[in-house]
């Protein structure tokens, strides 16, 4: 049953997955949480969020922007990196992430998501087939219905790590 929340990979920060070992393996999209994925939550993008995805679209991904939240939010922070983006995208339901490989022109098995949180983010990607990397949030001030999660997340963190240290990972 937690596994179904698993990540297939946890990362410390967004800022630290290797994209280039993962565009030498194939994947051509990735899909992005933005608050307390790239930046602080409402926060705007900022010098090393946009360094990161102007840097991604020249290595040859397409990046599109997956959000819970109303678009002048997410149209805020996209403003500054130009890429694609759907709000209000209803996650963990799988229509947002199937609708972003739709409009990337990509598939489950290149794509990527990446994003904060287990019950959202990482579980609508994984409903949907996509790999996804689960990162720590940025900022621990978060709204508490999403603290609350956090709780659980723990759990269900606690149990991962226990199977990734038995597997040797």
């Amino acid at each position: 049953m937690l596994q179904s929340f698993y990540p297939d990979c946890y990362m410390s920060s967004a800022y630290d997955i290797d994209f280039e070992k993962y565009y030498e393996n194939g994947y051509r999209g990735i899909i992005f949480d933005i608050d307390n994925t790239l930046v602080c939550h409402g926060a705007p993008a900022d010098e090393r969020s946009i360094a990161l995805i102007f840097g991604l679209k020249e290595m040859g991904y397409k990046i599109m922007l997956l959000s819970n939240n109303k678009e002048p939010r997410v149209k805020m922070f996209n403003d500054a990196v130009q890429v694609s983006y759907i709000y209000k995208a209803g996650k963990p339901g799988r229509a947002g992430y199937l609708k972003a490989m739709e409009i990337m022109h990509t598939d489950k098995e290149n794509t990527l998501f990446v994003g904060d949180q287990l019950f959202t983010d990482v579980w609508g990607a994984k409903r949907t087939g996509i790999y996804s990397i689960l990162t720590k949030p940025i900022d621990p001030k978060e709204e508490i219905q999403i603290v609350l999660k956090r709780y659980l997340e723990k759990i269900v963190l606690f149990f991962y790590k226990k199977r990734c240290k038995r597997e040797g990972k």
